[in-house]
């Protein structure tokens, strides 16, 4: 399988749950704008959201991909369904427990994560149901990162690609056809969540089913596979709780500063995460399996090959979405959630964010490709060092841009992204110290290309945007009109600047391993 088709796949997928994600964004601010039900959904969402990358996406997956992918290529079909089995069996006891303890401790809960909200009675008691209701999605959600991490060993990545469209379905129809019948009507956000994280689970099985790798209940503590992972995930989980720590340390930031400051961080992370998916979480699916499949066959020339191809596409894709990003912020949120409840000025607090944001987005993508380097060689400690580093210096990072440089809500978004740029270059340094990764020749006159065809990307941008005003006092149309040109003519000239130098889409095919 060719991974840059692959890499295609699922960032097409990907691109349609953005664009659906972007109309469920736009129709949430238009029907409950920015304010204290969308702050209470946002927090009693993220809370749920954190807990799956944790448990599953992120340790579960660093860990578990690994191991799953040396069981299948050593040790057959047989060994490798009861490690599956064991490990799902316990994680899924786990999860639910987990699950209890979100519905139970909802309060305190959200007095952890948002204790600026215990100011306002309402506030605090809506997002304490919010929490009840969005809870039960950790169980179901997590299961589904299950079934994307063996599918994806398998390179069945389509199928977990096309599951998050499913949520933003759930969300779209929620917010139109279920909130008027809600009270509040922000509840209609958290059944919509509860129901997208066991319909996504329904959707897989049948695939599961196909490579005969649904798994059964069965669950043995002494299984050596199964004592492997869970050592793995010790360090995993205190690795991945590091940056969750440090997003729900943002959250408590953000809950002391002006109302309204949660949603706009939201909104512009949701822009951020746009590239983020398409490229980051897409190049670092689908080269974990790979990665694992060279270690386990003693292959370290092709693993670092892979390491090599991976960061040359995210220079040339990533650069030009973080400079697009930060330019032409207003013009993105104004036309994408400027309406209904959401006013202009909603679109300039967020703006501020969204440049914060892209300062880092590059570290942001390097770190989900540099990590899977680490990981794939089940070595999940070196990244757990850095990560904590890097939680160290963002709260450093917090204290100063919102208490001596007053950049507010902004200064939360900036410490994100500076915190991954520092992350990345320390794992970059480690992989190249450790002999991991050997660059390929080439790269010098590889970055000068791509910085011609960013600067040629930054003056189109510069001259077709206009100012500001316009893009906050024209109509809808006109805003999606002119948005729609910006972006072709930028789209256009980057890709035939570097068509121009010599760049062609041949010379980043690369095949799967195993």
């Amino acid at each position: 399988m060719n991974l840059l088709k692959s890499l295609a796949t699922i960032s097409g997928l990907t691109l349609v749950s953005r664009i659906m994600a972007f109309a469920r964004d736009v129709l949430v601010a238009k029907v409950f704008g920015a304010g204290m039900a969308t702050d209470a959904f946002f927090v009693a969402f993220k809370l749920p959201n954190l807990l799956r990358r944790m448990f599953a996406e992120g340790a579960f997956s660093q860990a578990f991909v690994p191991i799953f992918g040396e069981y299948r290529n050593r040790r057959g079909h047989d060994e490798t369904r009861l490690l599956l089995d064991h490990v799902t069996t316990m994680l899924a006891i786990v999860l639910f427990l987990v699950t209890l303890i979100g519905i139970i401790a909802a309060p305190y809960l959200v007095y952890l994560s948002a204790p600026g909200f215990a100011k306002d009675a309402e506030k605090f008691d809506l997002t304490v149901l919010l929490l009840r209701y969005t809870s039960p999605y950790i169980f179901f959600i997590s299961l589904v990162a299950v079934a994307a991490a063996i599918l994806n060993t398998y390179n069945k990545f389509w199928v977990p690609a096309f599951a998050p469209i499913l949520l933003n379905v759930c969300f779209i129809a929620s917010a139109l056809w279920v909130a008027p019948y809600c009270h509040p009507p922000i509840l209609a956000l958290a059944i919509a969540v509860l129901v997208a994280g066991i319909v996504q689970l329904a959707f897989q099985i049948p695939f599961l089913k196909k490579i005969d790798m649904l798994p059964s209940i069965r669950l043995s503590l002494k299984d050596e596979g199964m004592r492997r992972v869970i050592r793995q995930m010790g360090p995993a989980m205190f690795g991945v709780s590091i940056t969750q720590i440090s997003l729900i340390i943002n959250s408590i930031f953000a809950s002391f500063l002006a109302g309204g400051s949660v949603s706009w961080l939201y909104y512009a992370d949701r822009l951020m995460e746009f590239p983020t998916g398409l490229l980051g979480a897409a190049l670092g699916t689908i080269l974990l399996p790979s990665l694992s499949k060279c270690h386990a066959n003693g292959d370290s020339v092709e693993y670092s090959r892979l390491l090599d191809w991976g960061l040359k596409l995210t220079f040339m894709l990533a650069l030009p979405a973080a400079l697009a990003l930060g330019m032409i912020a207003v013009p993105l949120l104004s036309t994408f959630f400027q309406r209904g409840a959401f006013s202009a000025s909603d679109v300039l607090m967020t703006s501020h964010a969204l440049v914060g944001y892209s300062v880092g987005l590059i570290g942001l993508i390097l770190v989900k490709i540099l990590a899977p380097g680490f990981y794939a060689r089940q070595d999940i400690r070196t990244p757990v060092k850095i990560g904590l580093a890097t939680l160290f210096a963002t709260q450093m990072m917090n204290v100063l841009f919102i208490y001596v440089m007053h950049l507010q809500h902004a200064g939360l978004a900036l410490s994100v992204g500076l915190g991954a740029c520092l992350n990345s270059a320390i794992l970059f340094y480690f992989l190249r110290r450790k002999k991991i990764y050997q660059p390929e020749p080439g790269w010098a006159v590889y970055f000068l290309k791509v910085g011609i065809a960013v600067l040629a990307l930054a003056i189109t941008l510069w001259f077709g945007m206009g100012s500001q005003d316009g893009w906050l006092t024209g109509s809808g149309l006109s805003r999606i009109l002119r948005l729609s040109v910006l972006v072709a003519e930028g789209i256009a000239v980057y890709f035939s600047v570097l068509a121009i130098l010599g760049f062609r889409p041949k010379d980043f095919s690369r095949r799967a391993i195993g």
